[in-house]
């Protein structure tokens, strides 16, 4: 969805509220289930019909505390999947948080403490880990993009490329990092793209119909590829324009000709390297499909205590 550039990941009033998308609203907003669905899934995946290791190795007596540390800096997130994986395979296992969802880590930082019988701990370590990792490695990539536009006012903006199932996780690890979410999928937003402008015949044909259809008030965005789409993309009146794949001096071209009247999405091939050079062009936004498709798992580990 659209979203106010200037909101904050943890603004209860804002829209993206309504889709699980902010940090302290996303329980509120239904993310819950969406956990629990993930956690069942991926319990299913490792655990099957139980962990054989664990249980011939581990008396059933034997308790102890883990420690879930940070063995790199970055941006921690996914603290409450976590937590609900080693509940589903325990309830009496508790997980204590040192820090928040958000917080900045370094190398041997606390992260969680986890205490009960080793053998659950054991069976979710990798699962609840796999989670933690995935997400904080999001949170930390997002970070850095972020930081490399600061100054100016450029939003930076997650796309759909999500691991197919855990788009809402992906999803949330981007606003604890600092980035605001673009469209949660097909349904909550119209983006009228290359292909669908070649099947429709034109953008002004693609934008009528659309409109002919649109009883629910769906924001539009069209993607345009040239300074002559550019201009009659302008004439429609839409929510949003996002330049595809465009060099620094036709994003600046295409922020001189908007002067304003629409907002503008910079897109395709945006890497650190750039993005803080496609943030000064002065496009508003910045969607970044690397942030959820190529962002490396933070390294996050669980230690027994002796």
């Amino acid at each position: 969805m659209i979203t106010d550039k200037h909101r904050s990941s943890t603004d209860l009033s804002a829209p993206a509220c309504q889709n699980a998308m902010a940090d302290r609203c996303a329980v509120q907003a239904g993310l819950n289930s969406e956990i629990e669905a993930a956690v069942r899934r991926a319990l299913q995946e490792d655990v099957g019909s139980g962990d054989a290791t664990t249980v011939w190795t581990v008396p059933e007596q034997v308790r102890a505390e883990a420690r879930i540390l940070a063995r790199e800096s970055g941006i921690v997130a996914g603290l409450a999947v976590a937590a609900q994986v080693f509940a589903a395979v325990d309830p009496a296992v508790s997980f204590h948080i040192a820090v928040n969802d958000g917080a900045r880590v370094k190398p041997g930082d606390i992260i969680a403490h986890v205490r009960g019988s080793v053998r659950p701990i054991l069976t979710a370590e990798r699962t609840a880990l796999n989670f933690l990792q995935r997400m904080s490695g999001i949170a930390t990539l997002t970070d850095r993009y972020v930081t490399a536009v600061a100054g100016t006012d450029a939003v930076i903006l997650d796309t759909r490329k999500t691991a197919p199932g855990l788009r809402t996780l992906d999803k949330w690890a981007v606003r604890l990092g600092g980035g605001q979410n673009h469209r949660m999928g097909l349904f909550d937003m119209v983006l009228i793209k290359e292909n669908h402008i070649a099947a429709a015949g034109s953008i002004t044909a693609a934008v009528n119909t659309v409109r002919t259809h649109n009883r629910a008030g769906l924001p539009i965005e069209v993607e345009v590829q040239g300074e002559r789409e550019l201009e009659e993309a302008l004439t429609l009146a839409v929510d949003r324009i996002m330049l595809d794949n465009m060099s620094l001096k036709a994003m600046e071209r295409a922020v001189r000709l908007t002067a304003g009247k629409v907002s503008l999405e910079a897109s395709g091939g945006v890497n650190l390297e750039m993005v803080r050079k496609i943030a000064m062009t002065g496009v508003d936004y910045i969607s970044v499909g690397a942030l959820t498709h190529s962002a490396p798992s933070l390294d996050i580990s669980l230690k027994l205590v002796k």
